[in-house]
């Protein structure tokens, strides 16, 4: 089991950051690793929501089934993973101040035995954290710009 956990200050308010980050499918515009979302589910925001996502870091791609599993507005979007990787993630968003927004990110990941299990998480972290942190940078932009 790996855990991941990623942070940045966003120049903009819950509400403002909430408005980008809500709509799922737009995920694929700041998420570098992520190539494209379809969802399985009619619903495509709230709890119960599902979708697969195509994600690919370096030569390694998975399909990734996410279900949305908490959805609170302007403070947090949690999922459970299902496919080859499993495990569970957080979007957290913590105001600071009247305009200012912390958007913290962690996700706890299990991999399976044919992408090294144990070792493959613990290779996997570093290079998985610096793909977030990246995100969290195109996501700050892209929010900021709006």
């Amino acid at each position: 089991m790996s855990t991941i956990a990623v942070r940045i200050v966003i120049d903009r308010s819950p509400t403002d950051v909430w408005e980008y980050v809500k709509d799922i499918s737009s995920h694929v515009e700041w998420m570098v690793d992520a190539v494209e979302i379809s969802f399985l589910s009619d619903q495509q925001s709230g709890v119960g929501t599902s979708f697969e996502c195509a994600t690919q870091v370096g030569p390694f791609k998975t399909i990734d089934v996410m279900t949305v599993t908490s959805w609170l507005p302007e403070t947090e979007m949690g999922v459970r993973h299902q496919g080859a990787v499993t495990g569970e993630g957080v979007f957290r968003l913590n105001p600071i101040g009247p305009s200012k927004t912390e958007f913290s990110w962690q996700e706890t990941l299990v991999f399976p035995w044919w992408m090294g299990a144990g070792l493959g998480s613990a290779v996997a972290r570093p290079v998985l954290t610096a793909v977030w942190r990246r995100n969290l940078k195109a996501l700050k932009q892209r929010v900021e710009s709006r």
